[in-house]
């Protein structure tokens, strides 16, 4: 499998979504959706978890990064491919999912279980952890089993608690940021021709101008690519 360092950050190249599901097929550890703003931050914590598992293209910028490492892959973006991962495993394997609120996970279990009538959902919970939570979901997943847990917390908050939980649970663990928010309807994702272009920051900053801090980053990565700086 061909891989790259971005800006200390190992991620794989995938040249198709089949490629990726086969990759997958029967691991543990961590699923990380790596973009231009994930790629441009700099924390050392977040290296680590990354180094030590699966970050894979999930943005323009990181495809491009990695061609001009003269790597080529497809952008994998995670929004859609947890469900490829379903879609593919719903019969064989068993699913854990948590974040989102309370009504937003629900209505996403609910979804699923009508989408894949098959699906083997051994539990699921919102994403809203107190002390001592995080015991109490390791009992539940120790008693239940699942192969696959689905994490959508956002980011880097997500990547640190798959870290702690594979640390106590091993299984295969995908960060999801807001998909389940996205599959239950409760928000909306970009139209596919932003998404065709590579433009879903661009959207997502039209539709949270509060976000336009955190979109600096793209600028950033983009400029560090130009001046071969990755």
């Amino acid at each position: 499998m061909k891989q790259a360092i971005i800006l200390n950050k190992r991620i794989f190249a995938f040249e198709s979504k089949e490629e990726f599901l086969t990759y997958v097929s029967g691991k543990t550890g961590i699923l990380i959706a790596l973009n231009a703003q994930k790629l441009n931050k700099s924390n050392s914590k977040l290296e680590e978890i990354i180094n030590e598992n699966i970050g894979y293209p999930d943005g323009v910028g990181a495809v491009l990064a990695l061609k001009q490492k003269g790597i080529k892959s497809r952008k994998i973006a995670g929004a859609e491919f947890w469900l490829d991962i379903v879609r593919k495993y719903h019969e064989e394997r068993s699913f854990y999912l948590l974040g989102g609120s309370q009504e937003v996970i629900e209505k996403t279990v609910n979804d699923l279980k009508e989408q894949f009538p098959a699906i083997n959902i051994k539990g699921y919970r919102n994403g809203f952890m107190g002390p001592g939570e995080k015991e109490k979901l390791l009992d539940q997943f120790r008693i239940s089993q699942p192969d696959i847990i689905f994490v959508a917390m956002g980011s880097p908050r997500q990547e640190f608690l798959m870290d702690e939980l594979l640390n106590e649970y091993p299984a295969l663990y995908m960060g999801l940021g807001g998909s389940f928010d996205v599959y239950s309807g409760n928000k909306k994702r970009a139209p596919k021709l932003f998404i065709k272009l590579g433009l879903e920051w661009f959207y997502r900053l039209l539709q949270e101008p509060s976000r336009w801090r955190r979109q600096l980053a793209y600028f950033v990565f983009f400029w560090r690519m130009i001046t071969k700086q990755l």
